[in-house]
C-alpha cells in the first residue's frame, strides 16, 4: 500500500494536468483522475517493470480519457485552455504568465483543430515534457510512429497558424498570435 501512496503523491498533479489537457473540462478531469487512481491501485500488482511506472500510469489515464470520449454522447465543451491550466501549472511571474497567455491563447485554440492522433503526442511532448519513448509507451505505438506523429502535428499546426492567425513580434520582442479577422 505504501507503493501506491508513493505513486499517488509523485504522479497526481501530472496526471491531473494531462487528463485536463485531453478533456478540457474540470469536472470530467476530476472524475477521470479518480478512476485512474482506482485502476492504478487495483492493478499495481501487475506492474512488472517499475522503471516504466510513469508510462504505465499515463497509459491508464490515456485509456480512461479514450473511454470517456467513446462513451460520451455529448460534445465536450472546448474551454480556453490557458485560463484553466493556470491551476495545474507551477507559479510563474505575472509578466511571464501574461506573455504566455498572449501567445498561447491563439496557438492552443488552433491546436484543437488537429486530429486527436496528432494533438495528443504534441501535448505530451511540448506541454507535458515527455520523451519520445514515454509517448510511445503511453500511446502504445512505435517510437518511430511517435516521431512521425509529432512531426506531422507540428507541420499541420504551422499550416493552420499561417492560415488562421496573424503572427507578429510586438514592441517587447515577443511573438504574438492573433486570430485573423474575417472580412
Amino acid at each position: 500500500m505504501d507503493a501506491y501512496w508513493d505513486i499517488y503523491e509523485t504522479y497526481y498533479e501530472r496526471i491531473r494536468r494531462f487528463i485536463f489537457l485531453m478533456v478540457k473540462d474540470t469536472w470530467v478531469t476530476e472524475d477521470l483522475l479518480q478512476e485512474t487512481f482506482v485502476k492504478v491501485q487495483k492493478k499495481l500488482s501487475q506492474l512488472k517493470d517499475h522503471q516504466k511506472t510513469s508510462s504505465w500510469i499515463f497509459r491508464i489515464a490515456y485509456n480512461q480519457c479514450q473511454d470517456h470520449f467513446r462513451n460520451s454522447k455529448r460534445k465536450i465543451q472546448q474551454e480556453n485552455l490557458i485560463n484553466q491550466t493556470e491551476i495545474f501549472t507551477h507559479p510563474l511571474s505575472s509578466q511571464k504568465l501574461l506573455e504566455q497567455q498572449q501567445m498561447s491563447q491563439c496557438v492552443q485554440e488552433k491546436t484543437k483543430l488537429l486530429p486527436e492522433s496528432l494533438r495528443t503526442p504534441l501535448l505530451l511532448f511540448d506541454i507535458m515534457g515527455f520523451s519520445h519513448r514515454e509517448i510511445a509507451d503511453i500511446l502504445d505505438i512505435s517510437l518511430e510512429n511517435t516521431k512521425v506523429r509529432l512531426h506531422r502535428a507540428r507541420k499541420q499546426l504551422k499550416v493552420i497558424l499561417k492560415k488562421k492567425c496573424h503572427l507578429e513580434i510586438d514592441e517587447r520582442n515577443i511573438l504574438v498570435c492573433e486570430p485573423r479577422r474575417k472580412g
